[in-house]
């Protein structure tokens, strides 16, 4: 299993340094790969009345595919993951090309996590269609296959026109990995069909299972190997290393072929204190993962 971390970013702030002292950080420690959420913008709850979302304008998001060419260029052995670029409100030529130019850069690093989103708000301000987000998707996956392995691609689609065209510099990766975010059972039964791997928004246990089953049963009825699609979990620090390894092992359980140590949301105050309390992870996981 390979143990990775998530990028903290509402708690990073706006330090271009921080973050590059960040990621060289998390590679010299041992960390597989650096996971990063995705939003473009925040809701103005003063706005939006009654707004609940779990962010707003205020929430810090470094934007995850600028941010990646970044890091290309300041670490050499770092995956680097979307978890999850919201695809749906986002042109999808213009991710195919962006995604191919960080997996270029990276030399081949980059695994594209994409999902469906829950903010409408978000969708509206980039000029997409919140209701039609499931399917479209599913439609976009194709086309940035197609885009990242033929030179020059015509496709018709319902939602996509592209006519003789093509992506110049082609990837490293042809295709780039695509992973799926899965919590609904229609999420997961896509997922089963289409994803190279996908990350559950639950943890081990009876959800985990019906999950687990919807993405194995759609993989088998679309003639994939279900053992194929490789899954990451996801795990919050705290100061407990016996709690936070008995975590670790409960994904390698179930067969997780990677996790993430979340540390946002745990008071740390600083970068320093979120790299401190990697450091001790990347100790207690050798007991997972050695």
């Amino acid at each position: 299993m390979r143990i990775g971390v998530v990028f903290p970013q509402t708690e990073i702030g706006a330090d271009a340094g921080a973050v590059r002292a960040y990621a060289e950080h998390v590679e010299g420690l041992g960390f597989a790969h650096l996971l990063a959420y995705d939003h473009v913008v925040g809701a103005d709850p003063k706005i939006h009345q009654g707004w609940n979302g779990p962010y707003d304008l205020h929430s810090t998001f470094h934007e995850p595919l600028v941010t990646f060419g970044y890091l290309a260029a300041v670490t050499t052995t770092l995956e680097l993951v979307t978890g999850i670029v919201i695809l749906p409100q986002r042109q999808t030529v213009l991710v195919a090309k962006q995604a191919a130019e960080v997996d270029l850069l990276s030399g081949g690093r980059l695994r594209l996590g994409v999902g469906l989103g829950w903010n409408a708000v978000e969708y509206e301000a980039l000029g997409q269609d919140f209701s039609t987000r499931g399917k479209r998707s599913e439609e976009q996956v194709e086309l940035m296959r197609r885009l990242w392995t033929e030179e020059t691609v015509t496709y018709r689609g319902t939602y996509h026109r592209v006519t003789g065209a093509g992506l110049a510099p082609l990837p490293i990766q042809r295709p780039i990995p695509v992973w799926f975010g899965a919590s609904s059972a229609r999420a997961c039964r896509r997922a089963g069909r289409l994803a190279d791997g996908w990350f559950p928004m639950v943890g081990p246990g009876p959800k985990l299972d019906q999950a687990l089953q919807a993405v194995r049963d759609a993989a088998i009825e679309a003639g994939r190997d279900p053992a194929a699609i490789a899954m990451e979990g996801r795990v919050s620090w705290n100061d407990d290393p016996d709690e936070f390894v008995a975590a670790l092992r409960s994904w390698a359980d179930v067969g997780a072929s990677h996790v993430s140590i979340n540390t946002m949301g745990a008071g740390l105050a600083s970068v320093d204190d979120h790299l401190a309390a990697l450091t001790t992870a990347a100790q207690a996981a050798k007991a997972v993962a050695p």
